[in-house]
């Protein structure tokens, strides 16, 4: 079942200072306990869920059910789409997404790397790892993203 996202300003408000104040709490996590050298990175779940719902605003898809098994969401043409938001260098992919967009996180402003057809970089990826999951590293995402075509159109700014 498709979740249409509904984006009236009051809820793009909210989302940007919840947004906002998890990342102020990470920052103070990791300032409290930079002496041991702990990081207090979102990720997993939580950031995969962000990125989801950021994509949804800014290129206007539909979200399909949590936990689906290879995509996220789909344009209003029905083309399947997984999202990949990230912090790092380097994003994993489980199996072969129709389109792909991955976003990065940097300094609280949301870019996108990649907006393409998944085969092209599922293609390559590193051999898998024993848990099935096979990466890529940002640097390439952003090679393959000059030449990748068709592009989802981005309608909306991030929200960030």
């Amino acid at each position: 079942m498709n979740q249409t996202v509904e984006w009236k300003q009051e809820r793009l408000n909210r989302v940007r200072r919840l947004i906002k104040q998890l990342f102020g709490v990470v920052a103070e996590l990791q300032e409290e306990f930079a002496a041991d050298q702990r990081k207090f990175t979102p990720d997993g779940h939580l950031v995969g869920s962000i990125g989801e719902v950021i994509a949804a605003y800014a290129f206007d898809l539909k979200l399909l059910r949590s936990s689906n098994s290879v995509h996220d969401a789909e344009t209003t043409d029905g083309k399947l789409v997984q999202i990949k938001l990230t912090g790092g260098n380097s994003v994993g992919l489980y199996s072969e997404p129709e389109h792909l967009i991955v976003l990065q996180l940097v300094e609280m402003k949301v870019k996108t790397i990649y907006n393409g057809p998944g085969g092209a970089v599922w293609r390559c990826c590193r051999a898998p790892q024993k848990n099935g999951q096979r990466f890529i590293q940002i640097t390439k995402l952003r090679e393959m993203d000059r030449a990748a075509t068709p592009k989802i159109k981005q309608v909306r700014e991030f929200p960030l």
